[in-house]
């Protein structure tokens, strides 16, 4: 039986192939990986989300082609039901749904003026008044999943929600954003992850720069 395979660009920039990655690894499909340069047209649209229909990252599984990292997930969850991508209870996988729906198609401010760079840090970064404000929902969503799971993912186990967030964590770091003692812990948690930790030293590998995604202050 063939392999899957993982279309995915600039693992620098694009917050979408970060998730795409993780909910694959999580859930243990076997992968190989295909990267388009992040000088490919199709791959700029996705990393500056310029593109209506954002065909990275890909997954191809057994006859399937799935491009929407939503889809992915949940194909990932049909297809590797012991990975636990989604909360065993009915009412905490409506919630997983819905926070990761809420990060699938929000927090736009924050997208466009807090981009995705892993090998950038910013202190002492100036933040918009509307980008504070999706930060402050996903902070309150973070809050409220942690204070319900009692931790320490927001599901108690790590699941769909986590990869989904995960390039918000990046985010907070690159920018120095400050998060009350459990909120850190979290994004500690997640950043210290092994999967991260290779998908971050891959970051840092790439000799790509995209100047538009490049901050200057």
């Amino acid at each position: 039986m063939a392999k899957a395979t993982l279309t995915i660009s600039s693992r620098n920039y694009s917050s979408w192939s970060l998730r795409g990655w993780l909910l694959t690894k999580f859930s243990a499909l076997e992968f190989e990986e295909i990267v388009t340069a992040a000088g490919d047209p199709s791959a700029r649209a996705e990393i500056l989300l310029l593109s209506p229909t954002i065909l990275v990252p890909c997954l191809r599984h057994e006859g399937a082609t799935i491009w929407d990292t939503l889809a992915i997930g949940e194909y990932l969850n049909e297809t590797m039901p012991q990975a636990g991508l989604l909360p065993a209870d009915r009412i905490q996988r409506a919630h997983c749904r819905s926070i990761c729906g809420e990060i699938h198609s929000g927090f736009t401010t924050l997208r466009a003026s807090l981009p995705v760079n892993l090998k950038a840090h910013f202190p002492g970064f100036k933040i918009w008044s509307r980008a504070q404000a999706d930060i402050d929902r996903v902070c309150t969503i973070w809050r409220e999943c942690l204070a319900i799971s009692g931790g320490p993912f927001l599901f108690g186990a790590r699941c769909m929600a986590d990869a989904m967030y995960a390039p918000v964590v990046t985010r907070f770091a690159t920018y120095d954003v400050k998060l009350e003692p459990r909120l850190e812990a979290y994004a500690d948690l997640i950043m210290a992850m092994p999967e991260m930790q290779e998908w971050i030293a891959a970051a840092k590998a790439e000799p790509e720069e995209i100047e538009e995604l490049e901050v200057e202050y």
